[in-house]
């Protein structure tokens, strides 16, 4: 799924925002204003996603979900609340897309002809070299 797709659902409604003092830039601000913002998102209670969806959500992000089925995602790169929500609400897009898009199934191939002889050529090398360090006249084994 695109991020496009997954605005189209809206769930900028049940997003909730907390801000709080950033380790981030800002310089004297840094003491006095909450520029860190922490978006939680309700997997288990939001009506946007399927079973299966919620499901492969959980699976894939299973760490940023804590107990109570909360998606918890910050952002404290930019210098103002209003920048940082921004980032939050990009990044939450992009990650639960990225959750939702299955992986492409693998098609199995057989091996070239040229692949083939290159490995037995490699093989009868390196069978070779071996044969030439052993002392004449010994027997192995």
């Amino acid at each position: 799924m695109k991020p496009e797709e997954l605005k189209n659902r809206h769930p900028e409604s049940e997003f909730i925002f907390s801000a709080s003092r950033s380790s981030g830039p800002g310089g004297q601000n840094i003491n006095k204003l909450n520029t860190k913002v922490e978006l939680r998102f309700n997997i288990y209670a939001t009506m946007l996603f399927s079973e299966e969806e919620k499901e492969r959500i959980c699976r894939r992000l299973g760490k940023k979900i804590n107990k109570e089925g909360e998606l918890i995602l910050v952002a404290q790169s930019g210098r103002t609340q209003l920048m940082n929500k921004k980032l939050v609400a990009g990044k939450f897009f992009s990650v639960v897309s990225k959750a939702l898009t299955s992986p492409a199934k693998r098609i199995s191939t057989r091996p070239t002809v040229a692949s083939v002889k290159k490995r037995l050529d490699k093989k009868r090398n390196q069978g070779d070299k071996k044969k030439l360090r052993r002392i004449p006249g010994e027997t192995s084994g």
